[in-house]
């Protein structure tokens, strides 16, 4: 298991939110953050402070992105017409792992990210493997013949922990949807307050 996947168990309780609203976030149980300085009293933040929370909540939500993926979208993000905070939530949703994830076919980013890296996905017909592929509008997702049958997707797909949104349109039966546009950042169902703004800060410092 990777660090990055190992993460996703005490990230909850650092950013001291249950991120992804699961039920079984440690955070339900112990609010204070992980380790044994854990449950020191906390020290009022700086804005650098709240700005990099901002970016650890944003990063984190969608399966710890590392740092240099994270900020090639900040500069994509800028380079685009329009507000960057706001396009920089667009390419997130954009990212396959993350339209998998909201078609409810994986019950965590994490489970996505893994799920399209073994090949269980196609996207207008053909086979993609990577996790960051960028979704275009109106493209076809879908899972594999083969991979249908899956216990993880069954159990995503009947699960009652999230709704899939308006901006994905999505087939349970035949395990396929659509991405129909790019998203506003009110249109994205965070279980916690995102801060994009706050990112576009911390990387513009």
């Amino acid at each position: 298991m990777t660090k990055r996947a190992e993460s996703k168990y005490k990230i909850n309780r650092r950013l001291g939110v249950n991120l992804w609203g699961r039920a079984k976030s440690p955070v339900a149980k112990r609010e204070y953050g992980p380790g044994q300085h854990g449950q020191r009293r906390k020290q009022k933040p700086t804005d650098f402070g709240i700005q990099l929370m901002a970016k650890q909540k944003l990063k984190g939500y969608y399966g710890n992105i590392g740092e240099k993926q994270f900020r090639k979208y900040y500069e994509e993000a800028v380079r685009r017409k329009g507000d960057t905070s706001e396009n920089l939530i667009e390419i997130l949703e954009r990212r396959l792992d993350a339209v998998i994830y909201r078609m409810k076919l994986a019950m965590t980013p994490f489970a996505a990210r893994q799920f399209v890296n073994h090949g269980h996905v196609t996207v207008n017909g053909k086979r993609v493997n990577i996790p960051s592929y960028l979704v275009r509008d109106n493209d076809v997702v879908e899972v594999k013949e083969k991979s249908k049958q899956l216990v993880m997707v069954l159990d995503a797909a009947q699960s009652g922990e999230r709704d899939v949104p308006e901006y994905i349109e999505v087939d349970h039966r035949q395990m396929k949807g659509r991405f129909l546009r790019a998203p506003k950042l009110s249109d994205v169902p965070y279980p916690v307050q995102m801060e994009p703004n706050l990112v576009v800060e911390f990387y513009s410092r």
